[in-house]
């Protein structure tokens, strides 16, 4: 009762004394909606940085540190984990202690962890310091956008957010150019140290340009119970997506952590009726549209992440490009990012949200069934094409579903809804990753033995067939040292040949979750409560 009280109030009766007209002015530097884009934009900057340069040097960190495909896979599902269990609670704790700080703490731990990455010699430790990456981006992120929801009026939230979205697209677009460079002259740990200095960047800019917001009625006390409850259920169900591959989607062991997921959020959903100041007030879901910007995301996040997983490998097992080369036929996809993000900002302020992101979502399932019909032969030219569109389609529903699920939440609960999104967003990525892994794993299986002896090639023993397709699920032909040239090239078109029809059947699962998606975002609408954000006072 006590929850939706408050929300109430904030989507209604506060509305009049927080309008943007009577937003406190901005003394100098510190506070100003512009200088504050700028700064949380340089520190989400090395988070989505660091994004596209992993996945560029993710090959070379499995040569170098003799990385399985699951271990790999460990680099990108344990930041997931650590962000999906962290977010939500991160954004709380933003809402309590204000913004600044918990950027400021996020963009240090952040720098740091990247830095122990790079001083790491052991696949383990790799993916240990990764973690700490997701537990310090979890603060940063819904920090990140509680500070440009209390800063903005509502009137040029959308542009703002499309200007975030659109230094998140050039970033990307960067990171496989930079880190091919690294990578293929420098080191793959080079990659990693690129993120002190740009901490370092954002702290100095933090500390000088951000001035902290909360809202008169922001929580004073911590539901620690809900946070161990919710923690546990994301970790389960996040543990669960990533071992199903491992174990087996039938398998006891993976249908055991889906179960005590589902009662760890029913156990969750319970708890926060009764408590007075609940981590996630449940009334916050009976908004239609933020409910749908959430689930919009998640959808997103599956097509995008799940597929761009195995494009890399695609550009450099495949096609055998290098570092460089790969970063480089990626470029239309984020380089659309940057066109598209401002664009789709201004359209979402003009049309409202329910277009845009229906026609993005659109444009993404047309690309990843694009992406479906790729060969090993095929042209650059033709690559090119569905990876712009792919980067088309993404940027109004970043900046979009950005907005609804933010600007539908009451301000004292901007920090959770930034972590509502941010975890939509990183499940999304989990679910993407494991559930198209998965695909592209079972249809190898089911291929490779076929499509080994039909090219002739000796017979393997079910040992040698296992280790042969865990290469081929990454697009390595397994040719032994010394093998003659004549089987050797057998065995790399059959081993990409066979990867190329994994990778087909996963982008095709991407466009039908796409198209679904399509169908989510017409149940969105602008944020209800956006004009509540520029009207807090300053503290």
């Amino acid at each position: 009762m006590t929850s939706q009280t408050t929300l109430d109030t904030a989507g209604s009766g506060d509305k009049a004394a927080a309008a943007p007209s009577q937003r406190p002015p901005a003394s100098g530097l510190r506070g100003h909606p512009w200088f504050t884009l700028i700064t949380v934009a340089v520190g989400v900057m090395m988070v989505a940085l660091d994004g596209t340069i992993v996945a560029i040097a993710n090959p070379a960190i499995q040569k170098d540190l003799g990385a399985t495909f699951a271990q790999v896979q460990w680099i990108t599902n344990g930041y997931f984990l650590a962000l999906a269990v962290s977010l939500i609670t991160a954004g709380k704790l933003g809402d309590r202690f204000g913004h600044r700080q918990t950027f400021l703490i996020g963009v240090v731990g952040f720098a740091a962890a990247s830095g122990a990455i790079g001083l790491s010699d052991s696949i383990g430790l790799v993916v240990t310091f990764r973690v700490f990456q997701g537990l310090f981006g979890a603060l940063l992120m819904p920090a990140a956008l509680g500070l440009l929801r209390a800063t903005f009026p509502a009137e040029k939230l959308n542009m703002a957010i499309g200007i975030w979205g659109m230094v998140i697209g050039a970033s990307t677009a960067g990171g496989p150019i930079l880190g091919g460079v690294l990578v293929q002259h420098v080191s793959w740990q080079s990659v990693f140290f690129i993120n002190v200095p740009v901490g370092l960047i954002a702290l100095v800019l933090g500390v000088v340009m951000l001035l902290d917001h909360r809202a008169e009625n922001a929580p004073r006390s911590f539901d620690l119970l809900g946070i161990g409850l919710l923690s546990g259920a994301m970790f389960c169900l996040v543990w669960a997506l990533i071992k199903a591959p491992t174990w087996g989607w039938g398998d006891g062991k993976t249908w055991t952590f889906i179960v005590v997921s589902v009662l760890g959020f029913a156990l969750f959903s319970f708890w926060e009726t009764k408590v007075r100041e609940p981590l996630i007030p449940l009334g916050l879901f009976r908004s239609v549209p933020l409910s749908a910007g959430v689930v919009l995301m998640v959808l997103m996040a599956i097509a995008f992440m799940g597929g761009l997983f195995f494009v890399t490998f695609y550009l450099q097992n495949v096609h055998g490009m290098d570092p460089v080369d790969a970063g480089l036929h990626l470029l239309p996809l984020t380089g659309m990012m940057i066109v598209g993000s401002p664009l789709a900002g201004a359209a979402i302020t003009k049309l409202g949200p329910r277009i845009p992101l229906a026609g993005g979502m659109a444009a993404t399932a047309i690309a990843m069934y694009g992406m479906s019909t790729l060969k090993a032969d095929t042209g650059s030219g033709i690559m090119a094409v569905w990876f712009a569109l792919l980067g088309l389609g993404l940027a109004p529903v970043m900046v979009g579903a950005t907005e609804v699920i933010v600007g539908n939440a009451p301000m004292e609960l901007s920090g959770v809804a930034g972590g509502l999104q941010q975890a939509a967003m990183q499940i999304g990525g989990s679910l993407g990753t494991a559930v198209l892994g998965a695909v592209m794993a079972s249809k190898v299986d089911s291929d490779l033995p076929g499509n080994w002896a039909d090219a002739g090639l000796p017979r393997l023993t079910p040992a040698q067939l296992a280790q042969a397709s865990e290469a081929v699920q990454v697009g390595v032909a397994p040719v032994a040292k010394g093998t003659p040239e004549a089987i050797a090239a057998k065995i790399t078109g059959v081993a990409h040949d066979t990867f190329i029809s994994g990778m087909s059947l996963a982008s095709l699962v991407a466009a039908g979750v796409a198209a679904v998606a399509i169908l989510v975002a017409l149940l969105t609408k602008r944020g209800e409560n956006a004009d509540s954000g520029a009207g807090v006072g300053h503290i």
